[in-house]
């Protein structure tokens, strides 16, 4: 999209929800960055329920350490990859001790540098945490921005680029929630509901289903009659 088409669909959306917030439950930085570690592959409320007994028992590196691998494994072992998840947050907790003094830092290439940290989990941080303009992509960041045609790529990192240029300053901070929740809600992967899209006039995507379909119980009146 054209910047002027791109700065009226976040107007929209930010119009809609002024302060959209990430679902993921933390109390400080070092508590967002385990969570978001944890939620590749996973739900949001799958990571909340696992996070919550987690986080009452260790909710710093010196604390996660002190837990073990094993009691970090039976917290989290409703959640997908499990086994590999619980040995990155030891091994993080321990590089965040040995490298940052048990402090999460303020840097991309830092975060990107932990175990079980990627690019997606290190913008989510420093942009909820410290309130940094950066763009997450995620599953549902990616399929708005190319379904949409908003900024449309082959690669997270391709599409992070292409957001990045086209939105306005203004609305860097909220962005990348505003649409995770636009794709979690609304744009969804296999039947996106455009019959109640705020942006549907904006959106270039060609099979928009512009009237809801009919619920199943509808669907055996209408067979009866």
């Amino acid at each position: 999209m054209k910047k002027t088409q791109a700065a009226e669909l976040f107007l929209r959306l930010a119009e809609l929800n002024p302060e959209p917030e990430g679902e993921l439950e933390w109390k400080s930085p070092y508590t967002l960055l385990v969570a978001v570690a944890l939620s590749a592959q996973a739900t949001d409320v799958s990571v909340n329920i696992a996070t919550r007994k987690l986080f009452k028992v260790a909710d710093t590196p010196a604390k996660m350490i002190a837990l073990g691998e094993d009691g970090v494994r039976e917290h989290i072992k409703s959640i997908g990859l499990f086994n590999t998840k619980a040995k990155n947050v030891i091994l993080m907790a321990q590089q965040l001790i040995e490298r940052h003094g048990g402090e999460v830092p303020v840097d991309r290439d830092a975060l990107e540098k932990l175990a079980g940290v990627g690019r997606k989990t290190a913008n989510v941080v420093l942009n909820i945490a410290f309130g940094l303009p950066t763009i997450a992509v995620d599953t549902h960041v990616f399929r708005v921005a190319n379904r949409t045609g908003l900024a449309p790529g082959k690669t997270p990192l391709e599409v992070e680029a292409k957001l990045a240029r086209v939105t306005p300053q203004e609305f860097l901070l909220h962005a990348h929630h505003w649409l995770i929740l636009h794709g979690r809600y609304l744009c969804k992967a296999r039947t996106p509901e455009c019959w109640r899209c705020p942006i549907v006039d904006l959106c270039r995507y060609r099979d928009k289903k512009l009237v809801p379909p009919k619920s199943r119980t509808a669907e055996s009146v209408a067979q009866v009659q």
